[in-house]
């Protein structure tokens, strides 16, 4: 029978640790960012109320902006800050 470093008993333990911490947290950041969700849509559909629109308003005006936004692509965007003639 082999015996182990010590060391490597310790490492494997705290690497263990260190996984089960880790799945923890991130279960953690899921929470967190579905509560952060949830309270950006409930104070979305506040502010969507409180100014009286109804549904199709609402989407209508998601639609003016999106039209009104020209959007430029970053090959585009880099062209025009460069361009040295």
């Amino acid at each position: 029978m082999t015996i182990l470093n010590p060391k490597i008993t310790r490492l494997r333990e705290e690497h263990c640790k260190n996984k089960d911490k880790i799945s923890e947290l991130q279960a953690r950041n899921r929470d967190i960012e579905k509560q952060i969700r949830e309270l950006e849509n409930t104070d979305i559909v506040g502010m969507v109320r409180a100014k009286g629109l109804t549904l199709e308003d609402f989407a209508a005006l998601l639609q003016t902006m999106t039209a009104a936004k020209p959007i430029i692509s970053t090959t585009e965007q880099e062209d025009t800050e460069y361009d040295e003639t």
